[in-house]
């Protein structure tokens, strides 16, 4: 019965991707703590693998269309990638699973799902309106930051946030491209989002894989439900209303942050 409960955890995760594109780490590492009972380090290790096969699928189909600014991706993981392998070497260094870093895992973690949460209800109320008041020298290059190394900063913070809780990589990620990036239309800056997020929960993954974190039985039931969640997902973000779906989802993710922040 809980095999089956795990598939339907993947498909509703997988689902809720599809049509809002809000990131499966911040929604699938809670619903393993919370409804499943899995100490923290296991569920963020096997979370990040499965946000990389879930992200995989995407970026595959993103980079066919060509909606991919790939120098927007390297600069990203100029940063985040060097920043998830040292988060990685200081996990091994001070022990997974000490009671001192399941501390860190679970506060962090807390604290991303509010940062979510946030980033989340912005992009609901304002992200369509994103890349249209673009103006100056901007325009001859939307993909251009404000500062060249603004993208490699905010790349470090997200890889050590993604190694160390497995969010961020999705709704707080397109907040940060959207503010670095302000005259990419929204449409490449999700693009650019989840191709970044491939390589750096990829990385994340293996690095937990090699600390002994990740459920490799667990991981094949969530992709199991989440590819087929995804496919529907997408074909169905048309005809329901994002707006509310993503409201809604900035709540539930705020509760589930504070309510780890108070554990």
């Amino acid at each position: 019965m809980q095999e089956l409960a795990f598939i339907v955890a993947g498909l509703a995760v997988g689902l809720v991707v599809g049509l809002t594109g809000v990131g499966g780490g911040s929604l699938m590492t809670p619903i393993l703590i919370f409804f499943f009972g899995m100490k923290p380090h296991l569920a963020i290790g096997t979370d990040l693998l499965f946000a990389a096969g879930t992200k995989f699928s995407g970026s595959v189909k993103l980079a066919r269309s060509r909606t991919i600014d790939w120098p927007v991706v390297l600069h990203m993981a100029y940063g985040s990638v060097p920043a998830s392998l040292i988060t990685l070497y200081l996990l091994d260094h001070f022990g997974a699973t000490s009671p001192a870093v399941q501390h860190a895992m679970t506060t962090t973690l807390g604290v991303a799902l509010l940062l979510t949460a946030v980033a989340t209800l912005y992009k609901a109320l304002f992200g369509k309106t994103q890349g249209s008041h673009a103006s100056g020298p901007q325009l001859k290059d939307p993909a251009r930051p404000l500062h060249p190394a603004l993208p490699v900063l905010f790349g470090a913070v997200i890889g050590c946030l993604v190694t160390l809780t497995s969010v961020g990589a999705g709704a707080i990620g397109v907040l940060v491209l959207m503010l670095v990036y302000p005259a990419l239309p929204l449409q490449r800056i999700v693009a650019a989002d989840i191709a970044h997020a491939v390589p750096l929960t990829l990385v994340a993954g293996l690095g937990h894989a090699g600390l002994g974190t990740v459920d490799w039985l667990l991981l094949a039931k969530l992709l199991a439900g989440s590819i087929p969640g995804i496919w529907i997902g997408s074909h169905l973000n048309h005809k329901l209303p994002e707006r509310f779906i993503r409201s809604v989802l900035s709540l539930l993710l705020a509760y589930a942050g504070s309510k780890l922040i108070a554990l």
